[in-house]
């Protein structure tokens, strides 16, 4: 609850008290871009209907009262008037301590190894989930979570891995069409289309943007061997700082480049970091693919021997048993990973048997937003 709101820097901000004794500032230019009227924001759908350069460069407050759980606010020279709700200027409160920690994993994200989640792989029946809007939210928000989940029943037929991505949001197509065929062939444009185990990685680090989401699903597995592994790229990445902070500087700070040419007329590249950071220090994303990894030319000379020792150690990490979670895809099976944080694999397989998988791509955007609105609903039903 408000309790005081003191007027400063002749009008340019603005200091509120809470019943708690807590104390909050914004600056008024702030809260006029981010005022809550229908002149300013659209009240079907939210989105802004002003620019920065309808707003006065010199806007001030003029008065400002607390009215109930909300504030009021007169901004100089429009002489407009608007309330802000209290809630809503804590939830959005900026003013916080300059010393706080930047949000390395995300809100509600949460790092893992083998001992944390080899047992407690989430997962959820098709069926269920397509039916039951708790069922959905619980596993969608594992995805969000932990980066990866299993989907249990669904058909053992081409083109079942489609349910999965219908659940939430569109498939992604690409070149290797709406969804691509991963199982062993004779001269393979892919080395994912043979029998050979594959290191930990992420999928299609060649391409800008990157699919920020991968389904693999299984439509028969009788081999040997061949089972699916999962590597939580932040745990490692954080692992890594943790052991050598200026590995991770490098690996962070310089470019890798990505590039891809295996079938005719396709010929794909793209450039990024192995370790992505936002500007505050957050932990954006992670490409590593040894397979699409093309001549390292963006790090200085000086550096070079040093960057390659971070890389081979990062490698060395991924390749750690302990931060690996495996399991078996039966029939009828799916998982899903983030394909910005977490890297997947294959254990060899056998000749005799079959191995038949397909995979596809999707978005994460779509994920988290079919999520927020489910959770949006529950809110709305327990009001």
């Amino acid at each position: 609850m408000l309790t005081q709101a003191l007027i400063g820097d002749e009008g340019r901000t603005i200091d509120l008290g809470w019943k708690d004794g807590a104390r909050t500032r914004f600056h008024a230019m702030w809260l006029r871009d981010n005022a809550l009227d229908d002149k300013t924001r659209s009240a079907g759908n939210g989105q802004r209907l002003i620019t920065i350069l309808d707003i006065p460069a010199q806007t001030r407050i003029g008065a400002a009262a607390i009215k109930g759980d909300a504030l009021e606010v007169s901004f100089e020279p429009e002489g407009k008037t608007v309330r802000f709700p209290a809630a809503w200027l804590s939830a959005n409160a900026y003013d916080r301590d300059a010393a706080r920690q930047p949000g390395w994993t995300g809100e509600g994200t949460v790092r893992w190894t083998r001992a944390s989640m080899q047992n407690l792989v989430p997962r959820a029946g098709y069926v269920a989930a397509s039916r039951d809007r708790a069922v959905l939210r619980q596993w969608l928000s594992a995805v969000k979570t932990y980066g990866f989940a299993v989907m249990d029943d669904l058909p053992a037929e081409s083109g079942a891995l489609c349910k999965v991505s219908d659940l939430f949001g569109y498939i992604r197509e690409t070149n290797y069409g709406r969804w691509f065929e991963v199982r062993a062939e004779v001269n393979p444009t892919n080395l994912a289309y043979t029998n050979l185990g594959l290191q930990a990685h992420t999928d299609n680090p060649y391409r800008d943007p990157v699919p920020t989401l991968q389904i693999l699903s299984c439509i028969e597995n009788t081999v040997e061997g061949g089972e699916s592994s999962v590597v939580d790229g932040f745990a490692v990445a954080a692992a890594l700082q943790a052991e050598n902070p200026e590995g991770f500087r490098l690996l962070s700070s310089y470019p890798a480049r990505f590039e891809y040419a295996g079938s005719s007329g396709v010929r794909l590249q793209a450039k990024r970091p192995m370790i992505e950071l936002g500007p505050d220090g957050e932990l954006i994303a992670i490409r590593f693919n040894n397979r699409s990894l093309a001549p390292t030319v963006d790090v200085p000379f000086a550096e070079m021997e040093a960057y390659y020792a971070a890389y081979r150690r990062f490698a060395e990490l991924i390749e750690d048993p302990s931060f690996e979670v495996t399991f078996k895809l039966e029939a009828g099976q799916a998982f899903i990973v983030d394909n910005t944080r977490v890297m997947h694999a294959r254990k060899q397989f056998s000749g005799a048997g079959k191995r038949w998988l397909q995979g596809c791509y999707a978005d994460k955007d779509g994920l988290l937003s079919t999520l927020s609105a489910i959770e949006h609903e529950f809110k709305e039903a327990a009001e």
